[in-house]
């Protein structure tokens, strides 16, 4: 693999004793690293660089971690590996309803925060994949998603992320069928990503916000206890 083809990674750490110990050992381990010590500095390098995944700190000083994350998957930025107080229950929490791929607990073991960064860069989806064309119509809604543009008979454009794009296309080509889980991890992710049921309910609430009137009480993407999700409505391709 060539130096340019192998993955970037971002590390974002107020603790240099971390951060650059971090650094030179995934470097040993192949991969291109960039270093930041506050959410500006990490600001600066994702708009200088591809980042193919960011390693975060969640307790910074100024900007914290969360704030930054929030941001990152606002603007369908890289994926996110946080990095919390093994004391901080919530911030894991609040990581992963913000869209946070994963969490390490520190004090970590290189070796095991190696692994969860090679399982997140499996999951990703190969950006070579076609992008299935024509328009659906839903429920008012009408979404394309080779230009990710959705838009309701009402006005309203919505902006989606790629990640987003990808379920609501699954969910307009399964029309009023139960996906679970499972099946929507392999359409989205890949079978890599199959342990990782959170991150669809977490996709699924994203998503919700963005298409349901009161998204505490869903009518679109409906739950299916025990089962999955439902795309509760009619579709119309053009």
């Amino acid at each position: 693999m060539s130096d340019q083809a192998q993955p970037q990674i971002l590390v974002v750490d107020d603790a240099r004793d971390i951060r650059e110990p971090l650094g030179q050992y995934l470097r040993k381990q192949g991969f291109r690293t960039q270093l930041a010590a506050n959410a500006g500095e990490a600001r600066r390098v994702l708009d200088d660089t591809r980042i193919s995944l960011v390693v975060l700190d969640v307790m910074m000083p100024g900007e914290d971690g969360l704030s930054l994350c929030r941001w990152l998957v606002a603007h369908d930025g890289p994926p996110v590996i946080l990095l919390t107080a093994m004391t901080e229950e919530t911030d894991r929490i609040v990581g992963l309803e913000l869209g946070a791929d994963d969490y390490v607990t520190k004090p970590f073991n290189p070796r095991e925060l190696l692994a969860r960064i090679k399982a997140v860069l499996r999951r990703m989806p190969d950006t070579g994949t076609e992008t299935p064309s024509g328009k659906r119509h839903f429920a008012g809604w009408t979404h394309d998603p080779a230009t990710r543009a959705l838009s309701h008979e009402d006005g309203r454009n919505v902006e989606l992320t790629t990640g987003e794009n990808k379920l609501l296309a699954i969910f307009t080509d399964h029309p009023r069928s139960v996906l679970s889980r499972a099946r929507l991890l392999d359409l989205t992710a890949g079978r890599d990503a199959k342990a990782y049921d959170r991150a669809v309910d977490n996709a699924v609430s994203r998503l919700r916000r963005k298409i349901e009137d009161d998204p505490a009480s869903p009518v679109l993407i409906v739950t299916e206890w025990g089962g999955g999700y439902v795309l509760a409505a009619d579709v119309e391709s053009s």
